[in-house]
């Protein structure tokens, strides 16, 4: 499995999404309200997260998120445009450590950190499915 480069420590990508009637806290039945849901935002910022491994890895292996804690600070109506933003604080070995933001254009609306470990994804796959036959 490649282990990646120390130089891609810094490195940032982006991910977008706006507001609409499937991806508030109502509609994904994680609160009451029709403002953009925190697992919605966590999600953004995993795949800005990931999109910051685009490009860096071989064929077959990707990333898994291992741990996440963020805030959720701001609320976001429908029709405001999201922008997620992950940055590269440490590799380490497998491990891949960020540092995240979400935004709306009002100003931040999220922050935390999160972990992704590298993966060869048809071993990991098979492991997945061994605990359904175990059961």
């Amino acid at each position: 499995m490649k282990e990646l480069d120390l130089s891609i420590v810094g490195k940032t990508a982006m991910a977008h999404t706006v507001v609409d009637e499937t991806n508030t806290a109502k509609a994904i039945a994680s609160g009451s309200v029709e403002v953009f849901a925190t697992p919605m935002m966590i999600a953004l910022m995993e795949l800005a997260a990931c999109e910051c491994l685009a490009g860096e890895l071989d064929p077959g292996q990707t990333s898994v998120g291992m741990e996440i804690s963020v805030s959720h600070t701001a609320a976001s109506p429908i029709g405001a445009k999201i922008t997620a933003e992950a940055t590269i604080e440490a590799v380490s070995g497998r491990k891949v450590e960020y540092s995240l933001k979400a935004t709306d254009e009002f100003g931040e609306i999220g922050a935390g950190k999160h972990t992704r470990v590298l993966i060869d994804e048809e071993k990991f796959m098979q492991k997945a499915k061994a605990k359904a036959l175990s059961n």
